[in-house]
């Protein structure tokens, strides 16, 4: 595995409100992250991202299932398992997903988008919402 894939890999398995110091290692200071509900740009603004993020999580773990680097892009498969207290009365959520990553020439991740079912994650662990989204989704046949 090529050397900057393995340090975001290592740090993303280590990355909770402890380690964010540490994000500087593997982003670009111009870095661009895209996810199902946000774009951010910027080191700044995804350290402040994260570190809210992390506030409001009981627990959030990365488990790497496939990964793959041509030339300055990779792909990485990941299921991530997150406790939140107000999602699924606080028990973990799996939620299957990817990430792409392109790295600048200083090996530094310039952009981060991840693919994800923001329904898998968020609406379907909801009280209310949770059973109305489930039932859609299993009505389309998904």
């Amino acid at each position: 595995m090529n050397a900057p894939l393995a340090r975001f890999i290592a740090l993303y398995q280590q990355l909770d409100k402890q380690q964010l110091h540490r994000l500087p290692e593997v982003y670009a200071e111009q870095v661009i992250f895209i996810d199902p509900a946000h774009r951010i740009e910027g080191l700044t603004a995804l350290t402040d991202y994260f570190a809210a993020l992390y506030q409001r999580l009981a627990d959030c773990r990365f488990e790497i299932t496939s990964q793959q680097q041509q030339g300055r892009e990779a792909w990485i498969s990941w299921v991530m398992i997150l406790s939140h207290p107000r999602l699924a009365a606080g028990q973990p959520v799996r939620v299957e997903g990817a990430t792409h990553l392109e790295f600048d020439a200083a090996d530094k991740v310039c952009l981060h988008r991840d693919y994800f079912d923001l329904g898998a994650m968020l609406y379907e662990q909801l009280p209310l919402l949770g059973p109305v989204v489930r039932t859609i989704k299993g009505r389309l046949g998904t």
